[in-house]
């Protein structure tokens, strides 16, 4: 974990009330997809914690939803501004699962699934939200992976309905999920009734306190006890969830 001041390059909206913020700064401490930022915000007493959805070796690409007072306020940022950050939080995804991949994303839980991404060979990647004003990224996941397939509760783009619908008709070995918790509980029942073993790591998303595994508040149960979302996940394999 390190302290790092950051600039912005870019805050842009993408979609229905989500933006997406490019950061130039020091990111070595961002090791693997998945992790997060905490980013302090001017007379807010707690930090904000957002997933990385894109970096290198000198920029940070973050992509938030407006949901409240905080993220509010970032989306009034302009290019020059600095925030205060905490980088290289949680455990990412490990991106050496078995065979033939699926990465599949939920709301904004597609955002930290595009790092990931660029980092497999050639993925499957399903999408899903519940209109097409929802969805973001879509173009650059089709530069990486070897086919996208689009969800939409209302049938606005792609397949009318969910993710599951679309992913309980593929062939894969192995999938990695971020998104609502409904949708990744019904995606791993679903794949745990399926006739061959399949692997799987999935992104909890959980209110957190400190961002750094100090308040216990943003716990969940795992096979192993209590499990940390910020500081051991947020990224746990599926075998480790008691679903």
């Amino acid at each position: 974990m390190k302290e790092e001041l950051f600039v912005i390059e870019e805050n842009a909206l993408i979609a229905r009330d989500v933006y997406k913020m490019r950061l130039v700064g020091d990111t070595s401490d961002v090791t693997a997809p998945g992790q997060f930022v905490n980013i302090a915000l001017e007379n807010r007493f707690l930090r904000r914690p957002i997933s990385v959805c894109d970096y290198d070796e000198s920029s940070l690409t973050l992509v938030y939803k407006v949901v409240g007072e905080g993220t509010g306020e970032m989306a009034t940022m302009q290019k020059g501004q600095t925030l205060d950050l905490l980088t290289g939080l949680g455990n990412g995804f490990s991106p050496m699962l078995k065979g033939k991949s699926v990465v599949i994303g939920g709301g904004l839980g597609i955002a930290p699934l595009y790092a990931l991404a660029k980092r497999l060979q050639n993925p499957l990647v399903v999408l899903g939200a519940k209109t097409k004003d929802d969805l973001f990224l879509i173009d650059d996941f089709k530069a990486v992976a070897s086919d996208v397939y689009i969800a939409t509760e209302d049938g606005s783009m792609g397949r009318k309905g969910f993710v599951t619908d679309i992913v309980r008709d593929m062939d894969f070995d192995s999938f990695y999920t971020c998104g609502p918790l409904p949708m990744m509980k019904a995606l791993v029942s679903m794949i745990k009734s399926m006739p061959t073993p399949i692997c799987g790591q999935l992104s909890l998303e959980e209110r957190m306190g400190c961002g750094f595994g100090a308040c216990m508040g943003c716990s969940v149960q795992t096979v192993h006890g209590a499990k940390r979302v910020c500081r051991e996940g947020p990224v746990f394999n599926m075998e480790d969830l008691t679903w």
